[in-house]
C-alpha cells in the first residue's frame, strides 16, 4: 500500500513540481554520497530552494528517498505499459518489449542505480510497498510471455516463464549495474540485439 508523505502545502500542482526538483537533485547526491551521507540540507540546496522549503514538502529525509524509488518505478511502469501490448503474442512483440524495457533503463541509469543501493535504507512500511511495484513489473513480462504461450509461439512450463521474466528484468538492469565494464564493450542497440538473442535461445518454439 502506498505510504503518504503529508505536505502542508496544499497545491498538487506546486507538491509535483518541488518534489521533482527535489527527486533530481537527491538522485545525484545519492549517487555520489549515499543516502546516510547526504543532508536535507544539501538536498534542499541541489533542488534549488531553502531547507524550510524542503520541509514543506517532506517530514524527514527518508520521505525523500521513498519519493525517489516511488517515483522510478513509476516512470519505468508508465513507460513499459506505453510500449508494450501484452495481447501481442508474438515472439516479435516479445522482442520489441524487451528492447524498450533496456532502453527505459538505459535513459534512467542513474536513477536506477541509486534505488538499488540506497532502498535497503527504507523504513520497514515503506520497502515492502516499492519492492512489490518490482513484482509488478516483472508481471507484465510475464503477460506478454504467457500470450506467446497461448499462441503457441512458444512452449515453457509455468516456472520457466516466470524465471524468463525475472532474467528480462534483471538482464536490463544490468545495463545500470554493470555500465562501467559494458559501456567499453557494446552500446545500447548492439547490447538489446545480444541480450534478446540470449534470452530467446534458450526457449523451445513450437
Amino acid at each position: 500500500m502506498r505510504r503518504e508523505v503529508p505536505a502542508s502545502v496544499k497545491d498538487e500542482r506546486l507538491i509535483k513540481k518541488r518534489r521533482d526538483q527535489m527527486i533530481k537533485g537527491a538522485v545525484s547526491l545519492f549517487k555520489q554520497k549515499g543516502f546516510h551521507r547526504t543532508t536535507t540540507r544539501e538536498i534542499a540546496k541541489a533542488a534549488g530552494f531553502s531547507i524550510g522549503t524542503l520541509y514543506e514538502y517532506i517530514r524527514q529525509k527518508e520521505d525523500v528517498l521513498y519519493l525517489v524509488c516511488d517515483t522510478i518505478y513509476d516512470e519505468v511502469r508508465n513507460r513499459l505499459e506505453q510500449d508494450i501490448n501484452p495481447r501481442n503474442g508474438t515472439i516479435e512483440g516479445l522482442e520489441h518489449a524487451i528492447a524498450n524495457y533496456f532502453r527505459v533503463i538505459d535513459d534512467m541509469q542513474d536513477e536506477v542505480l541509486v534505488m538499488y543501493q540506497e532502498a535497503k535504507s527504507l523504513s520497514k512500511d515503506a520497502l515492502p510497498y516499492v519492492l512489490q511495484k518490482e513484482v509488478e513489473m516483472v508481471g507484465m513480462f510475464e503477460h506478454v510471455i504467457g500470450n506467446c504461450m497461448e499462441n503457441k509461439a512458444f512452449s515453457l512450463s509455468e516456472s520457466e516463464k516466470k524465471l524468463m521474466a525475472h532474467n528480462i528484468f534483471v538482464q536490463g538492469q544490468m545495463w545500470a549495474f554493470r555500465r562501467w565494464a559494458l559501456h567499453k564493450l557494446c552500446p545500447i542497440e548492439e547490447y538489446i540485439a545480444s541480450q534478446t538473442s540470449l534470452i530467446l535461445n534458450g526457449i523451445n518454439r513450437v
